[in-house]
């Protein structure tokens, strides 16, 4: 694997952009999916409540603005483009604007810091996919390793939390219970990665410097059938199981499976998990996600330097080490049985 590079591709969900969007970006997102059309709608409904709008393409374009100015300071001085997994800017135009560009060989930052199907794996697929629309001549494309470890994440979300913790009333806040959230995929596809396990660590690295707080990690936004497993406990199924045993007052939920405060967690948290508190008269505080921190932009510099310089000493926080550049073959698969 050459550590020479020409450009940085920053791969994403992507989101629809206006009302009329909606619709047909969740069929692109759904597609070859077993996901009830009810559900579907209901999700549409979601977004109509922020006029058809997903945040999350803006905060890419804030996240990207942020890393050239890190990387025009800092350097290396390489060109930053951005491609999506179902809505513009798709990853088949960003590649072919690229290759009329002249890029031969690309770094991706993926904007998912943990192992797993959608958050990897499917990432790869969609880029093999789009070098196959483009054809002869597209960019050679080499992802950056996840960094669910990486000091500069852990610290964007310990800062993150704390400020959090301030929301708290004082006298109050030594009790406070924090939740940490990501999104749950089904037991099949989590038994063929490292997600749960990567998650619990981000988790246990981030409570151990915020001090003495009890946690759990639940999950949020799960989209299958009823009859299909996936991981838990819901947030709101766990916040109200703690309202009705009366335990605690205040909730810090921690979405430290996102890097973004997209739809999934203005709706599902500052919306349902925050009408679920106040029913029970819990305070439901939400940390923000990384976003655009300092220490998280600076940390992807310090990832594609890594990769440039063939760094051996690679930056991980708890005993789990740094994790792997290239894939296994048998990596993050979709689900337990196609590793027969």
């Amino acid at each position: 694997m050459t550590n020479s590079y020409d450009a940085i591709l920053v791969v994403s969900f992507g989101g629809p952009e206006g009302p009329d969007d909606v619709i047909p970006f969740l069929e692109n997102v759904l597609r070859g999916k077993n996901v009830p059309r009810e559900r579907m709608l209901e999700v549409a409904e979601h977004y109509q409540h922020f006029g058809g709008v997903s945040p999350i393409n803006e905060q890419n374009r804030l996240l990207i603005k942020a890393l050239e100015q890190e990387l025009e300071q800092h350097g290396p001085d390489l060109p930053i483009y951005w491609g999506n997994r179902n809505w513009d800017p798709l990853l088949s135009d960003t590649l072919e604007q690229m290759k009329q560009a002249g890029i031969e060989r690309a770094l991706a930052f993926f904007t998912s810091a943990f192992s797993s199907y959608s958050g990897c794996r499917q990432y790869r697929e969609d880029i093999q996919r789009a070098q196959e629309q483009v054809g002869e001549g597209a960019p050679e494309v080499q992802k950056m390793r996840v960094f669910y470890n990486h000091p500069g994440f852990i610290e964007a979300m310990v800062e993150r939390t704390q400020e959090a913790l301030t929301q708290v009333p004082e006298e109050r806040r030594d009790q406070a219970h924090i939740l940490f959230t990501a999104h749950s995929i089904p037991l099949t596809m989590a038994s063929g990665c490292q997600y749960e396990a990567q998650l619990k660590e981000s988790a246990r690295l981030v409570s151990e410097r915020l001090g003495s707080y009890q946690w759990d990690l639940v999950y949020q936004s799960r989209s299958g059938p009823p009859q299909q497993p996936w991981l838990g406990p819901d947030v709101c199924d766990f916040i109200t199981q703690m309202g009705e045993k009366n335990e605690v007052q205040d909730i810090v939920i921690v979405p430290i499976g996102f890097v973004s405060d997209h739809m999934e967690v203005l709706f599902d948290l500052d919306t349902e998990a925050k009408d679920v508190g106040e029913k029970l008269g819990i305070n439901v505080v939400r940390a923000k996600t990384v976003g655009v921190h300092p220490r998280f932009i600076t940390m992807i510099r310090e990832l594609i330097e890594e990769r440039i310089n063939g760094a051996e000493e690679r930056p991980a926080l708890g005993d789990r080490g740094a994790s792997h550049d290239v894939c296994p073959v048998d990596c993050c698969l979709r689900t337990s049985e196609a590793r027969r």
